[in-house]
């Protein structure tokens, strides 16, 4: 095949500072060709300064008039199950934005579209991307931790709420940190565990200062129409005995502005993360083990160049679609058990 035709569906900041660059660094490979937002005017602009040929209000039309391989969805997560799944009966390959989608069913229903198209579905989750995840992928890979059977997972901020955008808006987010940053970090700990089934899920959800004024360190954010959690915390645990431990947060009285972080503990070694140390005990001695040297990766320009790549070898697997689903349903039990005080089991 010739260059892979590209069309983003969204034109605002993830589109404009993540997927444009990491495409336009394929030149011989990639052709962003259209792109489309309901705002015309900010499409246009984007499309004029980064010479794109064709500018669209509706995705629909774009679709249907150009001849596109593939598409990056950069909208709210209101609007990802639609988008998603037009651009897959339309014959392209996708690369969403994270989360998935809104909940487990609309997930579901994009993972029955990629089946039913043959075309890649993949999700904007970059933390796997990081050298960091990789380096720990490849120790757990190589059996050095053993089983995992416990992982902790935080994503957590100061003061961190969004003072852009639409993070704090129930109905087009589908909540709050939990399906904005947490999500991030639990598939992070999801794929080093082999993306275990869920069983059972115990989660609580706060909103105590999202809807005051305060400080933003992100920006003065709209407390007065704060819609969504600021804090979840929860416990998930899995058909192989392994379980779960979560936080996330964009605001907390902590110390740290900004935490994100994934700690595994297998009976064989451990590790943090972010920045990466791994614990093991061997020859009668307790080890704490820090890499001399991690290379420096863009992870949101690796993975839209490993989806650019896939797609031009043609390696469609279904994989991601089904890992999409089984996170949102593990978000959707800790949402549910938030709001009737009882666990969930799946």
């Amino acid at each position: 095949m010739g260059k892979l035709r590209v069309g983003i569906i969204g034109a605002g900041g993830i589109a404009t500072s993540v997927h444009l660059p990491a495409y336009k660094k394929l030149p011989e490979q990639v052709e962003v060709v259209a792109i489309a937002d309901v705002a015309y005017d900010r499409a246009k602009v984007v499309a004029d300064e980064e010479n794109i040929p064709y500018v669209f209000e509706q995705y629909e039309r774009m679709l249907k008039e150009v001849e596109l391989d593939a598409v990056s969805i950069c909208v709210p997560n209101k609007f990802h199950r639609d988008a998603a799944i037009a651009a897959l009966e339309a014959g392209c390959h996708v690369l969403c934005e994270k989360p998935p989608a809104m909940n487990q069913q609309e997930a579901k229903e994009m993972e029955d579209a990629q089946a039913a198209s043959g075309k890649l579905l993949m999700y904007g989750f970059h933390y796997r991307y990081q050298a960091e995840t990789q380096t720990v992928k490849r120790f757990i890979d190589a059996g050095e931790f053993g089983e995992i059977y416990s992982g902790r997972v935080q994503a957590i901020r100061r003061r961190g709420i969004p003072g852009w955008g639409v993070f704090t808006n129930k109905e087009l987010q589908g909540g709050g940190p939990l399906i904005d940053i947490g999500v991030h970090m639990l598939d992070t700990a999801l794929y080093l565990m082999g993306y275990p089934e869920p069983v059972s899920v115990l989660g609580q959800t706060h909103q105590q200062l999202g809807t005051r004024k305060g400080v933003g360190l992100l920006g003065a954010w709209d407390y007065e129409n704060y819609t969504v959690e600021d804090m979840a915390v929860g416990m998930i645990t899995f058909k192989n005995g392994a379980s779960i431990v979560l936080e996330s947060a964009f605001a907390a009285n902590v110390e740290k502005n900004d935490f994100m972080q994934v700690s595994l503990m297998g009976n064989e070694g451990g590790a943090d993360i972010f920045p990466l140390k791994m614990y093991q005990e061997k020859h009668d001695t307790l080890l704490d083990i820090t890499p001399a040297y991690l290379p420096n990766v863009n992870a949101h320009e690796t993975e839209i160049h490993a989806f650019a790549a896939d797609c031009i070898a043609g390696n469609v697997t279904d994989i991601y679609a089904k890992q999409g689903t089984n996170i949102q349903k593990i978000i959707d039990a800790l949402y549910q058990s938030a709001e009737t005080g009882k666990a969930i089991n799946l």
